[in-house]
């Protein structure tokens, strides 16, 4: 029996189909960037590190190992933010064991972006050579690529910003990113860049229409 005044209980929204359950998931990831900020600078990163591959010739395996870090530095965060929520539920008193478990699950982030921050360093100091010969193409990704950094930061930015605004700023930032196609050296690492630009814009129109609720 319920108690006076208690919350009605929890009804879970259980996916009929496969293209409902990815729906349910991609709320997921676009709550956790416009709710968690360390989010937002992981998205950031993702963005220029898509930019730095793209524009430099690497191997295969530098590549994949990129990739492979951004994204599992990505996936901690999601379930960091998750854990987050449900110690909140869980507890809506200060404990210190609800403490502990927010700052265990947040050690876990931060260890994985240094570990990827060191191995992208490493992969940039093992191909120096490389990268200096081609200093041209370098200095032409950071004039394209810093806007697109610029715009997919202030998409998720919290500051209320116009819808129009929002739209100008994706345009602009797919624009750009057209332009570096010309002359990407990983079609791959260029669409990488092109979905956490998705996830930006999603993440500024989820804010939105979220003050449009209000």
């Amino acid at each position: 029996m319920e108690k006076p005044g208690s919350p009605p209980p929890f009804k879970s929204k259980t996916p009929t189909t496969f293209f409902q359950s990815v729906l349910y998931a991609w709320d997921g990831l676009i709550h956790t960037a416009v709710h968690q900020r360390n989010m937002r600078m992981h998205l950031i990163a993702a963005i220029l590190v898509g930019l730095v591959g793209s524009g430099i010739p690497l191997g295969l395996a530098e590549k994949v190992t990129m990739i492979f870090c951004v994204l599992l530095v990505l996936f901690a965060e999601v379930l960091n933010s998750a854990l987050e929520q449900l110690v909140d539920l869980a507890t809506d008193v200060q404990h210190e064991n609800a403490r502990h478990a927010k700052d265990a699950a947040a050690a876990g982030v931060l260890v994985l972006a240094i570990g990827s921050m060191v191995i992208f360093a490493l992969i940039l100091v093992s191909n120096a050579d490389t990268i200096f010969m081609n200093e041209q193409a370098i200095r032409r990704q950071v004039i394209a690529g810093g806007p697109i950094a610029f715009f997919g930061g202030a998409l998720m930015h919290e500051q209320k910003k116009p819808l129009w605004l929002d739209g100008l700023m994706f345009v602009a930032s797919l624009c750009l990113l057209g332009y570096t196609l010309t002359w990407t050296e990983s079609y791959v690492l260029s669409a990488m860049t092109f979905g956490m630009l998705v996830v930006c814009v999603s993440a500024a129109w989820k804010r939105q229409h979220a003050r449009a609720q209000k």
